[in-house]
């Protein structure tokens, strides 16, 4: 994994074209890059995320930003139920008890 200004790239190499390729992982658009070293892959994703950031501001438009903080979560109602039950008898809202269930299995 590349981080640049928290975008983050996942590479692969192509043994059959013997060369890196990349893509920006953390955001819908797409922003890809290539080279042929470690060093080439690292200045091609630079260079693709300073691309893209300059071309959303030639068109005056907002980068989409890796992530937002927000995610919808679809899950079965009886699920819903207990998970409900469970964050007001610990005195927690239902997204605390959703954020407090992902950092503990994040940690496990």
């Amino acid at each position: 994994m590349l981080i640049y200004k928290n975008y983050i790239g996942h590479v692969e190499f192509d043994d059959e074209a013997e060369i890196f390729h990349g893509e920006v992982i953390n955001t819908r658009d797409v922003i890809t890059f290539q080279g042929n070293t470690v060093t080439q892959i690292k200045k091609a994703f630079h260079e693709s995320v300073d691309d893209y950031l300059e071309f959303c501001k030639e068109r005056n438009e907002e980068p989409e930003k890796p992530f937002s903080g927000k995610f919808n979560l679809r899950i079965d109602p009886e699920l819903h139920r207990q998970v409900y039950i469970s964050a007001k008898q610990h005195k927690i809202s239902l997204n605390q008890w959703v954020v407090e269930a992902i950092k503990h299995h994040i940690q496990e």
